[in-house]
């Protein structure tokens, strides 16, 4: 009997180069510039939301380092090297799920062989995913190694919630932050992925499967996979909205118009026809929501128009829409708490009827009427709304302050701590050469110079601005550190209280006895500074 053996979506299409993947540009520019000059940091930390491509980036790039042709930015994807990384059997790759792994003494395993040369490739390269899990005693014995790393040796780690990482070990790494891809960047490898095996296919299951990847192309591939089993080998709009539980916006056409006339009636008759349809309340909700926010966004940019789904909602003003999205998420929040989805969220609609600013308990319907009797004279409003913006901003702007000295450590700690981490690590490694007015020039060690991209220079000048009271252009200019970097002081001041408490704990009578009395030392990697984030 013959059997046929199916690969999913997902790992037969896994990218086996930088040419082969989508998105992360920004990351694969920095990778290809070190491959390209020779300047390969010990240590990356890639981060980023499950399915974005961290795993799959550190494999890349373990074949960059050990093709056979050479330490190149494009493998050959040919050579015995890199036919057994894709494989999952290469001698000098060794993949670790920290998750599986939590232990110090199994981490201390891991790293015994970290002197010894590699077997086959030019680097032994160490691939640790989900990197948070590791207990800090494990932390503690990588953190080691990360200091002083034989020159063979190549750590690529991965993780989905770097704020779990010690900021001791993200230090002596090269962090680089992947993206959440697109809708609009998913939905074209869809389409050419579907076309390549033959598989039928309209623009709104494409639409629907790349919002429901969420960020994810992973993601977005498994469900394609599922969705091509629920439609029986062809994809339809309205298979996938059923598989995901999604609704479709034309589904929601009655509810809108139900709630832009403000009749009650209507609106429960919309909600009793979706639950008819089996809908989850839940999605149903996201979708309004979603709809609500591209309303207020058209209506911001003085369209009065917009998706034809949402041109409706554009006749409401501007403090009605964005209460309307603020009842909707937070329903969604509370939609657990109700007796039932669809108690919740039939709640949820009678509170869009209730509250309406600006509308009295008797004005009724009034106030909705003249709106949608005089279109013209709401595209006047929101005319003359958007021509006094400039001026309130204007107004509301910092007063430029005299040029004075710059304390580029407490800059660095100002910033905001969601920034991108890219970002962030720019301002730590850098030190201040000159500013003059609007200009500022930073400099960055020459070997982290090829790793500072102009999104993150340019990011970093927008964050300034509202510090130094002023716009700013930054300059990079890499060189010798000339002053103690952010980061070097914060290394610097961790290895002081290290060593404070060390000396601390050894003077410590008890302590001592102990050390007499069984022959014991104390391992300054396990002294730990509470309460201070080990640093």
């Amino acid at each position: 009997m013959l059997t046929m053996t199916y690969e999913v979506l997902a790992r037969r299409l896994r990218p086996r180069s930088f040419d082969e993947l989508i998105g992360q540009e920004h990351v694969v520019r920095v990778l290809r510039h070190a491959l390209d000059h020779g300047r390969l940091h010990h240590a990356y930390l890639f981060t980023g939301t499950r399915g974005v491509g961290k795993t799959t980036i550190a494999r890349i790039l373990a074949k960059c380092m050990n093709c056979e042709q050479g330490v190149t930015a494009t493998p050959c994807l040919t050579c015995a090297s890199c036919t057994q990384i894709a494989e999952g059997r290469f001698p000098d790759l060794v993949e670790v799920d920290a998750a599986s792994r939590t232990r110090v003494e199994q981490t201390r395993e891991l790293l015994e062989n970290v002197p010894y040369a590699p077997t086959q490739g030019k680097y032994k390269v160490y691939l640790i995913d989900e990197v948070h899990m590791l207990s800090q005693s494990s932390f503690n014995a990588l953190l080691k190694t990360l200091e002083e790393p034989p020159a063979h040796v190549r750590f690529l780690l991965a993780t989905t919630d770097a704020k779990k990482v010690p900021v001791t070990v993200l230090s002596r790494c090269l962090q680089l932050q992947l993206k959440n891809l697109l809708p609009e960047r998913i939905s074209p490898y869809l389409q050419q992925v579907l076309e390549a095996d033959g598989v039928e296919f309209d623009q709104g299951s494409l639409d629907a499967l790349a919002r429901a990847g969420r960020g994810s192309m992973r993601d977005a591939l498994s469900l394609t996979d599922q969705a091509i089993s629920y439609g029986g080998g062809a994809l339809a709009a309205s298979d996938v909205h059923a598989m995901l539980g999604a609704v479709s916006s034309e589904s929601l056409d009655a509810l809108m118009a139900a709630l832009v006339k403000q009749d009650a009636e209507a609106t429960m008759q919309a909600i009793s026809d979706l639950a008819e349809l089996g809908l989850d309340f839940a999605a149903v909700l996201d979708q309004l929501t979603s709809h609500f926010h591209q309303a207020a966004v058209h209506q911001a940019l003085g369209s009065a128009s917009g998706a034809s789904h949402v041109g409706r909602l554009v006749a409401w003003d501007a403090t009605e829409l964005q209460l309307a999205y603020q009842i909707a998420i937070t329903a969604a929040r509370d939609l657990p708490l109700a007796p039932d989805p669809r108690c919740g969220f039939e709640m949820a609609m009678l509170r869009l009827l209730a509250f309406q600013p600006g509308r009295s308990s008797g004005d009724g319907g009034a106030a909705r009427e003249t709106r949608e009797a005089k279109p013209e004279a709401v595209e006047t409003n929101r005319t003359e709304h958007a021509a006094s913006r400039p001026a309130q901003r204007e107004a509301a702007s910092p007063v430029p302050s005299a040029p004075c000295e710059l304390d580029w450590h407490a800059v660095s700690e100002s910033l905001d701590a969601d920034m991108n981490p890219l970002v962030k690590q720019l301002a730590r490694r850098a030190w201040v050469v000159e500013r003059a007015d609007s200009h500022l020039v930073l400099g960055v060690d020459e070997d982290y110079a090829p790793s500072v991209d102009s999104e993150s220079v340019n990011a970093l000048g927008a964050a300034l601005a509202p510090m130094l009271g002023s716009p700013v252009t930054i300059q990079i200019r890499a060189g010798k550190p000339a002053q103690e970097t952010p980061s070097q002081r914060d290394e610097r001041i961790s290895r002081q209280r290290r060593s404070q408490a060390q000396t601390i704990i050894e003077a410590d009578p008890f302590v001592r006895y102990l050390v007499d009395k069984f022959r014991a030392s104390i391992v300054p990697e396990s002294v730990q500074l509470l309460g201070a984030g080990n640093s």
